[in-house]
């Protein structure tokens, strides 16, 4: 059995709003600031968020 990896959304601000992109079938929005790193996951839908050029993105590359 294998898990899909959450899904990750390189984004250019610190603050980000997640409903799950669902629509009847997401979650509540939630309101997220980034951490330190330019990073943050939702806590519903374990989205994470990484902001462009940070620590985080460019741990990505």
């Amino acid at each position: 059995m294998s898990v899909e990896a959450p899904e990750i959304l390189r984004v250019n601000t610190k603050k980000v709003a997640c409903d799950g992109d669902e629509g009847a079938l997401g979650h509540p929005r939630v309101y997220l600031t980034m951490d330190q790193e330019g990073k943050v996951e939702c806590g519903y839908c374990d989205r994470l968020f990484i902001l462009i050029g940070s620590a985080a993105d460019k741990a990505l590359n």
